[in-house]
């Protein structure tokens, strides 16, 4: 690093010692530049002031862009998610088996791939799992159990089933700073979509990301929204976190099957072993619903043409490097 200023500007020059994975450095020196405001990076780019713009630009900012000559627009595989969890403690339900089949209901209330098309233009595609499409043993199993589209007599059912009255009064919250600025969009879509179905009444809520992250672990709100940005590029970084006693979501969920399911495949060296126990972990995990996964999302970068490489660093690895660019 040669230089750096706090939430401004950090210098990374080249390490000619470096023989490790990735190769030697193409380029001697990146300046990374920090943005407060997406509208001033898109402003950027697009007058080509920066090079490579990264992060944060709203569907509709990456869709214009598309069309500015002499830049483009790179997409790469995703592996950023976006879910509803639930607060098993607070959320409505006389019992367990009520809350269970309102979870269920909601699941076979929703169509993602409307909200990826209409919200999001393409930048995030339909989730149906916790562990993203394209990650090591990633399955559909909320698609296999509850469906791609609204289904308003399976969710019906459910509720009649566990002797729970319509339409369910739903308090669901959401973020409107933290991850992205469609996030209102996004949540709008999911209010109209269970609503739709005449099943639930949803109340829908936001707070800024100061006093959401505090509330959330404080049994605050009852349903909401969260964001995941995976740690390193294996299915345990979107599992363990989520699943495990004392996981990092506190809305009370912890299973000894779950738990057991999880030690098994954190350690398994046989990769054909860990994968069947993936799929169960993945299952189990969508008949109990602990959270609800929405959308996954493709990682794009806008880049002046005469910049080369940066199809090279958006992989599942989700780190953008500097080591394969070059002007």
């Amino acid at each position: 690093m040669g230089s750096y200023q706090k939430n401004q500007l950090a210098e990374f020059k080249k390490n000619p010692n470096y023989n490790g994975t990735y190769g030697a450095a193409k380029i001697d020196t990146v300046t990374m530049k920090y943005y407060t405001d997406p509208n001033n990076l898109k402003l950027d780019i697009q007058n080509k002031n920066i090079d490579v713009a990264y992060r944060s630009l709203t569907p509709t900012d990456i869709d214009n862009l598309k069309t500015v000559k002499g830049i483009t627009v790179h997409t790469g595989p995703g592996g950023e998610s976006r879910y509803i969890v639930f607060n098993l403690k607070t959320m409505p339900g006389k019992n367990d088996a009520q809350k269970l089949a309102i979870r269920k209901a909601m699941a076979s209330s929703l169509d993602r791939q409307a909200i990826a098309d209409e919200v999001y233009k393409g930048t995030f595609t339909p989730e149906y799992s916790p562990i993203p499409e394209g990650q090591l043993g990633a399955t559909t199993p909320f698609k296999d159990l509850y469906g791609s589209k609204p289904d308003k007599a399976k969710a019906a059912q459910y509720l009649q089933d566990a002797g729970v009255s319509t339409p369910v009064s739903l308090d669901l919250w959401y973020n409107p700073d933290h991850y992205g600025s469609s996030s209102a969009d996004e949540y709008n879509q999911v209010k109209r979509q269970l609503e739709a179905t005449g099943l639930f009444k949803v109340n829908l809520q936001s707070a800024e990301w100061t006093t959401y992250n505090a509330e959330r672990v404080k049994d605050s709100y009852p349903i909401y929204q969260l964001g995941w940005f995976p740690d390193f590029p294996d299915p345990d970084n979107y599992l363990t976190p989520f699943f495990a006693p004392d996981n990092f979501v506190h809305a009370h969920y912890s299973d000894p099957q779950m738990t057991k399911l999880l030690d098994s495949e954190r350690t398994d060296s046989d990769k054909a072993n860990r994968l069947k126990t993936l799929a169960k972990i993945q299952k189990l995990a969508a008949e109990q619903i602990p959270i609800l996964p929405l959308l996954t999302g493709a990682q794009v970068a806008i880049a002046k043409n005469d910049i080369k490489g940066v199809d090279n660093t958006l992989d599942p690895s989700f780190k953008f490097r500097f080591t394969s660019l070059s002007k």
